[in-house]
């Protein structure tokens, strides 16, 4: 007797891996982007779901680019590459942005971000896909490697201005720690309905 699934699953679905663009932004547009964050102050990068700033833990710097008419077009361009990503990997049910887009830098003397998930209680529960925009070019910067933790081993995330790199915010990942230059990226995260 042959038994067959209850609900079929598309067998293109992933849902613990990762998408890409290698040209997500081009160069244009990322200076259109450095342009629109001189416009916003910085403040200290805090804990994920927390508001303590505990830099053995995360030490960077971020600025909130809220959604106006400025920003609209680079809102719409990352929730483009969020629905072929999602069409292409996951399946999430997708209808949400509550928070804005986090511009940040990882400056040379240990500006990192150890592990961690972009989900959590309360406010971030509704997180389900992460999106990071690499800002600088690899010759600006050593070290501040974007890494994913997969099945016991990691994953590290090419280095490309302008890439952007589409993943669960369930997945533990990291920015390890910059040991010359400055590296800066955009992160923003895509929601729904709470896992059911």
């Amino acid at each position: 007797m042959e038994i067959k699934p209850i609900i079929p699953v598309p067998s293109h679905i992933n849902q613990t891996n990762y998408y890409w663009f290698k040209e997500g932004l081009d160069l244009i547009d990322v200076q259109k982007v450095e342009d629109l964050a001189d416009t916003y102050p910085y403040t200290k990068g805090t804990i994920v779901g927390n508001d303590e700033i505990v830099e053995s833990i995360r030490k960077s710097k971020i600025k909130w680019l809220h959604p106006n008419d400025d920003s609209s077009w680079l809102y719409d361009k990352i929730l483009n590459m969020t629905v072929e990503a999602n069409k292409a990997m996951w399946n999430f049910n997708l209808y949400s942005v509550i928070d804005s887009i986090q511009y940040t830098v990882y400056s040379e003397g240990g500006g990192h971000y150890d592990w961690h998930m972009d989900i959590g209680p309360g406010s971030i529960s509704h997180r389900k896909v992460s999106i990071v925009v690499q800002l600088s070019d690899p010759s600006e910067y050593e070290g501040g490697d974007l890494e994913l933790w997969y099945g016991g081993g990691t994953i590290q995330i090419p280095k490309h201005k302008g890439l952007t790199v589409l993943f669960p915010s369930f997945s533990m990942h990291r920015v390890t720690p910059i040991t010359k230059g400055t590296r800066k990226s955009l992160v923003l995260w895509v929601g729904g309905e709470h896992y059911k």
